[in-house]
């Protein structure tokens, strides 16, 4: 289930819920009990590796390849 960060305009608590994505927008009370509470946007943090460049254009003077350089197109 995805957690959604919610931040409280008149205490200023930041706080987390779970709940199902279709109940995203729903109003959310926090902790304290005030209902005056905006949803914040949050970032997602990918991990991994940083892949390979891609490869530099040829410099041809004829048909470089590829799809529709290669004459596939019509």
């Amino acid at each position: 289930m995805p957690r959604y960060e919610y931040r409280c305009r008149t205490c200023g608590d930041t706080f987390e819920l779970s709940r199902p994505m279709a109940e995203s927008s729903a109003p959310a009370n926090c902790p304290q009990g005030h209902d005056d509470t905006v949803k914040l946007l949050s970032t997602v943090a990918v991990g991994g590796t940083a892949s390979a460049p891609a490869p530099a254009p040829r410099a041809s003077g004829g048909s470089g390849g590829g799809c529709c350089g290669g004459g596939c197109c019509g």
